[in-house]
């Protein structure tokens, strides 16, 4: 049974296995990625039910770009009409929506539609869910040191002064408490540049389901998994 009073703060996925998914079904990556969708909505309708505050979807990465042309023109077409058919549902159910990543290059359409998403549901309360996209954990990091040392040259911030603390302030997360939890699908063993710096101390958790098998059942597993661990932080 899940302890409703050891539920982590913050779970972060990593979607995998969409592709693998749809190959094994003779079916093109695409419709592993439509089917990934379903996985979305099916995830977030159990967080909330659970009590979990945060969860972050890796929903494409900087280097995602590399992947063919056509394969990317589907998954921009599905992220807009996710964002055009969900955000009022969310909206509806309390949820508060973040998107985490550089806006450029995405297209115009869906950074005016990510805008007004958090713009709308910037003062619900229950869940939050956030998409990482165009994220990599580097280029954050080199985003923050680069506005920290705005800061230093405007007379806005002392690097005498700088902590991790303080550095945390400066990441596309820092609105956000770190993940206790990471899952990520099909029984890779990597964070492939994701939260870098906000995964420290989280647990790690890699079920073998590829992301369009994984389902709210699955995510009560991980929890279950996570509240069996013994977090030290460092100490004893």
């Amino acid at each position: 049974m899940i302890d409703k009073n050891s539920i982590p703060k913050h779970v972060a996925i990593i979607m995998d296995g969409n592709g693998r998914w749809a190959k094994a079904r003779s079916l093109s990556r695409t419709a592993g990625h439509r089917e990934g969708i379903k996985r979305v909505r099916e995830i977030v309708k159990e967080a909330a039910e659970s009590g979990i505050k945060v969860l972050t979807f890796f929903a494409f990465s900087s280097e995602n770009w590399s992947r063919p042309q056509r394969e990317i023109s589907v998954l921009m077409r599905y992220l807009n009409n996710f964002l055009g058919s969900e955000i009022a549902d969310m909206h509806k159910k309390n949820i508060r929506f973040r998107a985490i990543g550089r806006a450029a290059p995405l297209p115009a359409a869906i950074q005016k539609k990510i805008k007004e998403a958090e713009q709308k549901t910037k003062d619900n309360t229950g869940l939050t869910v956030v998409l990482a996209l165009n994220y990599g954990s580097r280029q954050e990091i080199v985003d923050a040191a680069k506005s920290f040392a705005a800061d230093v040259t405007r007379s806005k911030a002392d690097i005498n002064a700088l902590d991790e603390k303080m550095f945390s302030r400066y990441l596309y997360t820092h609105d956000l408490p770190d993940p206790d939890l990471l899952i990520r699908s099909s029984g890779e063993l990597r964070l492939s540049n994701f939260l870098l710096w906000q995964l420290s101390y989280a647990e790690l958790y890699f079920p073998k389901k590829l992301w369009p098998d994984f389902g709210a059942e699955d995510l009560r597993e991980a929890v279950k998994e996570y509240q069996s661990r013994e977090r030290r932080f460092g100490g004893l």
